[in-house]
């Protein structure tokens, strides 16, 4: 399956932005697809993902009551709403798929990566 990524921008701290991940080759639905964030001299880290099926949502800390993780199936398209947005979490946004249903949160599950889109928040 390959990955798009795209949405990020530049914006203002307390602004919103909305990532998409479009999936092409594979059904999203069957995949658990996750958002990561990697900023300058850091690891990646997680974000938020998406169960395959029913769609189960994983939030990490940082992103839990800003971000909102979606799926629609007949785009075959995730996106991650972003919202409230804070200077600290400006990095490089990634996308990634996993037929795995455990572990979400770690990098090394997935097998698919989109190439990543540039979010900056401005303060």
């Amino acid at each position: 399956v390959q990955l798009q990524a795209s949405g990020g921008g530049s914006v203002q701290a307390g602004g919103s932005l909305r990532l998409s991940c479009a999936a092409s080759g594979g059904t999203f639905s069957t995949y658990t697809t996750g958002w990561f964030r990697q900023a300058p001299g850091k690891e990646r880290e997680f974000v938020a993902a998406i169960g395959r099926g029913v769609g189960t949502t994983y939030y990490a800390g940082s992103a839990k009551g800003r971000f909102t993780i979606s799926r629609d199936n007949a785009k075959n398209t995730v996106y991650l709403q972003m919202n409230t947005l804070k200077p600290e979490d400006t990095a490089v946004y990634y996308c990634g798929a996993t037929k795995v249903t455990a572990g979400v949160t770690i990098t090394a599950v997935y097998d698919y990566w989109g190439q990543g889109t540039q979010v900056t928040v401005s303060s």
